[in-house]
């Protein structure tokens, strides 16, 4: 398991809009973020000046109202911890919304904030934040997935793995094999840090696809530090109980466990405000406006969506009419909407993501997820575990 640090950041107001960071001071071995406050000020725009922080490889912005949108712009530009250079500036993706149901939603101390960045391994920072009126309580989130930590010992679990207790897929429907998943233990998610259990729904009806946004700028071996970072960025800069994704993949295909409670399981997410109910969700490491998706990612996509649907006898090529959870300036409360069966986030929710470059794969997506389901007969019976279907591997 990765030991993570808490650096708390104090910080001091020198003129109207601006900061100055003191000395970072270390206060615990457990968390993994420290925080920057801005104080209030101008409405209309915030700053922070350039200053020397503790290491971090992820940022985000985030604010007291959980119900309020960030109406503007957030930028940021980093240090890099090894060249000493800053980076160009760089805009936070503001598409987020807190759970509308759940343990999530009713958390005290669920802040708004913008999707995180991973930066790689930084030790400086500024901020930009404008819009015709800032949220209160605005703070910079400074994430370290690793601190501390030499290694991350990575067990993948293979296709032919199943966990004792696992739901088969529904007699009589179309089924897929399960994909090879990166477990939580594996990528180092601190289960301590999870303070309620998950909540069930009824089932998966659809898969929503996202991306996380930030950079493309990693190498696959970083990407349990990133997803390491995104769980810390959801539990404790967002408030959430858990990371909101079900599934993560990277650029190289690997696909990572994201929230708690078995991935056969109907666990209820936080992902796509208004229909988080009885879907499921699995978002890509990267900025899909900017790049696109190779076949590894196209791949593994459907296949997860194949299974996870798979298991309740849904063709993944289809469609099916879901309702709105919440009004979320898509769809209102109690609306109909009649959405493939693998759907983009923006189909749920005013959003780019997945970017648009993953959006227009959808169509692909959901033929090979076709294609992995096979037709319909009676279900496989699940395998029992074996020791040689667990493979270990060793990731910085």
């Amino acid at each position: 398991m990765t030991r993570l640090l808490l650096h708390t950041a104090v910080a001091t107001a020198l003129a109207a809009g601006t900061l100055g960071l003191t000395q970072p001071a270390r206060a615990s071995s457990s968390d993994g973020v420290h925080t920057v406050r801005v104080p209030d000020g101008d409405p209309h725009e915030r700053s922070l000046a350039p200053r020397t922080t503790e290491p971090f490889s992820m940022i985000g912005v985030t604010w007291d109202d959980p119900d309020a949108a960030l109406d503007g712009t957030a930028h940021v530009r980093t240090r890099s911890h090894e060249s000493g250079q800053w980076s160009t500036w760089r805009a936070l993706d503001t598409d987020v919304r807190t759970p509308e149901t759940g343990p999530d939603r009713h958390r005290a101390g669920v802040r708004g904030g913008t999707q995180p960045l991973w930066t790689g391994p930084s030790d400086g920072v500024q901020v930009r934040v404008s819009g015709a009126r800032l949220p209160e309580g605005l703070r910079v989130e400074l994430v370290d997935p690793d601190g501390g930590s030499d290694a991350v010992h990575t067990t993948v679990v293979e296709p032919g793995f199943v966990e004792p207790g696992v739901v088969g897929p529904a007699a009589g429907g179309p089924h897929a094999e399960r994909p090879a998943v990166t477990s939580r233990s594996a990528w180092g998610a601190d289960e301590s840090l999870v303070k309620d259990p998950p909540t069930y729904t009824t089932g998966t009806r659809a898969m929503f696809v996202h991306h996380t946004a930030g950079t493309n700028d990693y190498t696959c071996a970083e990407s349990a530090s990133i997803v390491r970072g995104v769980f810390l960025y959801h539990v404790r800069s967002n408030g959430w109980n858990d990371i909101g994704y079900h599934f993560l993949v990277d650029k190289c295909g690997t696909v990572f466990e994201g929230r708690a409670g078995g991935i056969d399981k109907p666990v209820l997410g936080a992902h796509t405000y208004g229909f988080n109910t009885g879907t499921s969700s699995i978002s890509v490491l990267g900025d899909y406006n900017t790049t696109t998706a190779n076949s590894a990612v196209r791949e593994s996509v459907a296949k997860v969506a194949a299974w996870k649907l798979g298991l309740y006898g849904f063709d993944p090529t289809g469609t099916v009419v879901l309702t709105a959870g919440a009004d979320n300036g898509k769809y209102k409360a109690g609306q109909k909407a009649t959405l493939h069966r693998i759907s983009g986030h923006r189909d749920g929710y005013p959003t780019e993501c997945p970017g648009q470059n993953l959006y227009d794969d959808l169509p692909e997506i959901r033929t090979l997820a076709g294609k992995a389901a096979t037709p319909k007969g009676p279900a496989p019976e699940p395998t029992e575990p074996r020791t040689d279907d667990v493979t270990v591997v060793l990731a910085r």
